[in-house]
């Protein structure tokens, strides 16, 4: 069966709201996804403060609540502006003051060159066409000595594969959700690809893996990578 433009988004909707329960509503599915958050920041501090902060494809805001270090402006987007306004319902009122929420394509910015001190993806850069040029334009919006934080699933490897089939997996296909079709055009790009092109790009960057500090897709499930941006 073919799927149209109108019968995939209402696929990708109800896929949507599965995968925000079994991932963030409790269990060891919820804990795994909060550790992937928790790897992302922890390179940072309190003590740590970038002026300005642009978060990509942030869905509905499940990142912000593990981010440690201080800012002063903090933006965070996506294209759905449902998501956002999710991600808004989770923010208290006294932390807005220094928050923005805006729709923005992860793939083409509005801002200006050089704009952000910290840009951050989480679980965003596998679900992208075209990543090598998402990192251009990530890079373009970044100062310099701009730090860019990219964190990934360890897909396809072996321990991904073998957690996604206990977790998200099994509730889709108990609501007649074709999971497997749904990933092949999420997951568009390998976990093992994204990671040698953030390396060519950015030499010399920091990089951790979740469970184990093991560089392994195979052993882990999480990816996490700083780098610190030269123009």
């Amino acid at each position: 069966m073919d799927y149209n433009d109108t019968e995939w988004n209402n696929y990708r909707e109800r896929f949507s709201k599965v995968y925000d329960n079994s991932n963030y509503s409790g269990g060891i599915q919820s804990l795994v996804m909060r550790e992937s958050h928790k790897l992302s920041e922890k390179a940072f501090s309190p003590r740590v403060h970038f002026e300005k902060v642009l978060e990509v494809g942030s869905g509905t805001g499940e990142h912000f609540k593990y981010v440690r270090h201080t800012f002063s402006t903090y933006i965070i987007t996506d294209a759905d502006e449902n998501a956002l306004g999710i991600a808004k319902t989770k923010i208290s009122n006294a932390e807005q003051q220094n928050i923005k929420f805006e729709v923005q394509s992860a793939e083409n910015l509005s801002y200006q060159d050089g704009t952000f001190d910290r840009l951050l993806a989480c679980h965003v850069l596998e679900h992208l066409y075209h990543p090598h040029l998402v990192l251009q334009e990530w890079h373009r919006v970044l100062k310099d000595e701009g730090v860019l934080s990219v964190l990934l699933p360890t897909d396809p490897g072996l321990a991904w594969r073998l957690g996604r089939h206990l977790g998200p997996r099994k509730n889709a296909l108990a609501q007649g959700i074709a999971y497997d079709y749904i990933m092949a055009r999420e997951h568009v790009n390998s976990c093992n690809n994204l990671i040698y092109l953030l390396r060519h790009y950015f030499p010399g960057a920091k990089e951790s893996w979740w469970p184990l500090p093991i560089p392994s897709i195979d052993l882990n499930l999480f990816f996490a990578f700083h780098a610190t941006v030269k123009k």
